[in-house]
């Protein structure tokens, strides 16, 4: 199992997906912009996304997060609801690496939330917090498509390096798109916290 721990930042709190999450997960999956953006193909079924919203936080290999506002009052959150995802996949603890993915609803896109859920998850898996150890991960990849020059900025300004292209990858209307193959070594993340 590898349901991760609560991670706050100034403006988000993540916290595993759980089953009340589903809502959020299928207007994710509704959301023409963001599905494109993500490369997102496959059609789900709405008892795909509920039982995925169920399970997802306790399959092994992966920590699922839902991104919520920070804001807290009386020393509980003024919203708990989920606002977008954050993922850490394709974990293998034995060559310490893992792949990121985010998504965010399209009412929080551009407001600085994806910026800090991705520093909090990058925190966590290369030195852990308090509650939890985590992977202690050497590598964390990503791959952006072509069509998203913001998402790409934003990696590069947060530490990503370019690793690579796959050409056409991805079929985009008429035309196709490249997937940008994207990581941030442990030691690149560390140089820049000082």
């Amino acid at each position: 199992m590898t349901r991760g721990p609560l991670l706050h930042g100034d403006m988000t709190r993540l916290r595993p997906i759980e089953a009340r999450d589903s809502e959020r997960l299928w207007e994710a999956v509704q959301d023409p912009e963001g599905t494109r953006l993500t490369g997102t193909t496959a059609v789900f079924t709405r008892d795909q996304i509920d039982e995925w919203a169920r399970t997802v936080s306790d399959r092994p290999g992966r920590y699922d997060w839902a991104i919520c506002p920070a804001a807290m009052r009386d020393g509980k959150p003024v919203s708990d609801d989920m606002i977008g995802e954050i993922v850490l996949n394709d974990l293998d603890e034995a060559v310490g690496s893992a792949n990121l993915r985010l998504q965010l609803l399209p009412n929080y896109r551009g407001r600085g939330y994806g910026r800090e859920a991705i520093d909090e998850v990058l925190r966590f898996a290369f030195e852990g917090v308090e509650s939890d150890p985590g992977p202690h991960l050497h590598r964390v990849s990503l791959d952006v498509l072509s069509i998203n020059p913001r998402a790409e900025a934003l990696y590069e300004s947060l530490g990503f390096r370019q690793e690579g292209r796959l050409r056409d990858v991805y079929r985009d209307g008429d035309t196709w798109a490249d997937a940008i193959v994207m990581s941030i070594l442990e030691d690149e993340w560390r140089a820049l916290q000082d």
